[in-house]
């Protein structure tokens, strides 16, 4: 067989079952890895390209070892899930790096933390001074928690007297045109009031709006799919 295309059925089988092991693994952000998973990332994907290219052997002990790793991922996961014991060896715990103001230098030291990677991650959270931390918290993955203190944190809604507005998850009551009757029906709303909400919005018929969302603060957004937009002939374009 041509190699070419046992590169080419190789490669789709190892996408198929990456594909297929990465959602059993879960889905985790970059931010959110601890140093057991980016590890297992890496070789789960070195493998899948031994896998690909390697035409000195078979595929299928490529694949074993694929799905040995992964096998051992979830084993792994089940058994952080359900020992905190395993979890803390495992994955690690957050590590307190400042405490009342005060820097801990010997919890700096265990973990092989620089006064450098502790100034370079409190810039990345806007701060420039130490001396506004109150506690700072190295999580399991790297990252660092910060709590200002209680002076310099920034002032509330309830700290200034102001009644809050509703905040939540704008549903989806038209989209591309198309009325969507179960959201409707959990809003406790029917097409007629839709209807009517839309004619509010010089909206006469419902496939005329690309999409519109039933906001927390009892209002309706809508965008139709021709948009009247006033030009601003000063403004030029990237071309």
């Amino acid at each position: 067989m041509n190699e070419g295309l046992v590169v080419f059925v190789r490669a789709i089988m190892a996408f198929l079952s990456l594909l297929i092991f990465t959602e059993l693994l879960g889905k985790k952000q970059i931010s959110q890895l601890t140093s057991f998973d980016y590890i297992l990332g890496i070789t789960i994907g070195s493998i899948a390209g031994s896998m690909t290219t390697d035409l000195s052997s078979m595929a299928w002990p490529h694949w074993v070892g694929l799905f040995t790793w992964v096998a051992a991922g979830l084993a792994i996961d089940f058994l952080t899930t359900k020992s905190r014991t395993a979890a803390r060896y495992i994955e690690g715990e957050p590590v307190i790096i400042i405490m009342n103001g005060k820097i801990l230098e010997k919890n700096m030291q265990k973990l092989r933390y620089t006064a450098a990677n502790l100034q370079q991650q409190l810039r990345c959270k806007n701060i420039f001074d130490i001396s506004e931390v109150h506690f700072a918290i190295l999580e399991a993955n790297g990252e660092l928690s910060v709590l200002k203190k209680p002076g310099l944190q920034p002032a509330t809604a309830n700290d200034m007297n102001i009644p809050s507005t509703k905040i939540g998850i704008g549903i989806d009551l038209i989209y591309d045109g198309v009325v969507v009757d179960l959201n409707l029906k959990q809003i406790n709303r029917n097409r007629q009031w839709l209807k009517s909400e839309l004619k509010k919005q010089g909206v006469n018929d419902p496939s005329d709006v690309f999409l519109a969302t039933y906001e927390a603060s009892d209002s309706l957004y809508i965008d139709k799919f021709k948009d009247k937009i006033q030009k601003n002939h000063d403004f030029k374009g990237p071309y």
